[in-house]
């Protein structure tokens, strides 16, 4: 037996239970791996919530992103070895001690990066590594406007921006947070609740607007984040924490500038394992050099999962958490 968080039905946070879970031996294809730490993100609360259809059968074990070492090998796994030290991104299920997962999603971590930063940012950094250089390719001369700039992924797309030599606009919710972003590669940072963050942009840009907005806030920033973006610009609306954009036309982004836009999802970038591969090597490489500044700055233990959820829809979470079994 091992002990897990699972859901028996969608809702708020009670609904995630610490209970103890038979756990087989791994089938064929298949490693066993404990977990030394597990990440947290915004679409954990999706997938509780039913936000997000569950890719599953309730009860569900939820969780996106881990990493530890294997313990068990199943038939025909031949790339890795009782001891490695891996971590992975999806599929669902790192909400435990130990799980079973498939070894084709595994990627070794290399010396320089701890078990808690492959963690914290395996979804959370490879979302930012396909941000920026496949959904849009971030070079010196962009100007780019990130929204939830003090958040997990805005914490390493402004790092990684600013070694691209882009000209980095962030948005926050507090002066903490403003500090934050400040300290993690933004040129700019606007406090939403106190400034007009359209016009401000606007006055950055000197009235072109950026290249790109990236945002995964959803409804309170839509469709204000089109009144930012230059024309034939691109908008890359990848979350949704304030909850789902309206309805609307099309012709809405011409209406704005002949615009393009997005709805990208990671999996959809490391679908292949070459994919995957290039992606975590070029998340770990830039960890590892210290262009990208992995924070942990709030840990919680598996069993008190429930308030990680409250807190980080709560907005009191700031940069990378994770969950330490």
């Amino acid at each position: 037996m091992v002990r897990a968080v699972h859901i028996e039905s969608v809702g708020d946070p009670s609904v995630l239970k610490y209970v103890d879970v038979d756990l087989p031996e791994p089938k064929a294809g298949e490693v066993r791996i404990r977990h030394t730490a597990i990440g947290l993100n915004f679409i954990d609360t999706y997938f509780r919530s039913g936000l997000y259809p569950a890719p599953g059968e309730l009860p569900l074990t939820l969780g996106n992103e881990g990493a530890g070492y294997v313990v068990s090998i199943g038939e025909g796994v031949s790339n890795l070895a009782v001891g490695d030290r891996v971590a992975y991104a999806g599929p669902l299920g790192a909400y435990s001690e130990e799980r079973n997962i498939p070894a084709s999603v595994l990627v070794k971590i290399p010396e320089g990066v701890s078990d808690e930063q492959a963690a914290a940012l395996m979804l959370k950094g490879m979302t930012a590594c396909y941000l920026l250089k496949k959904t849009y390719e971030v070079t010196a001369e962009t100007t780019l406007l990130y929204h939830a700039a003090a958040g997990g992924v805005g914490l390493i797309v402004g790092q990684w921006a600013s070694a691209l030599g882009a000209t980095v606009i962030g948005t926050v919710s507090s002066a903490e947070k403003a500090r934050l972003a400040s300290a993690h590669g933004y040129d700019y940072v606007i406090n939403y609740k106190s400034e007009d963050w359209v016009e401000r942009v606007r006055a950055i840009t000197d009235g072109r607007g950026c290249d790109v907005v990236y945002d995964s806030v959803g409804k309170d920033t839509f469709p204000a984040s089109l009144d930012c973006i230059r024309k034939r610009g691109l908008w890359c609306s990848f979350g949704q924490s304030s909850g789902p954009l309206p309805e609307f036309n099309l012709a809405l982004l011409s209406q704005k500038g002949s615009l393009f836009a997005t709805r990208p999802s990671l999996f959809d970038y490391i679908s292949e394992r070459w994919e995957l591969e290039e992606t975590a090597a070029d998340l770990f490489s830039v960890v590892a050099d210290g262009t990208v500044d992995i924070q942990i700055n709030q840990r919680y233990a598996l069993k008190d999962i429930a308030q990680a959820h409250r807190d980080l829809e709560g907005r009191k979470t700031t940069g990378a958490t994770v969950i330490i079994p």
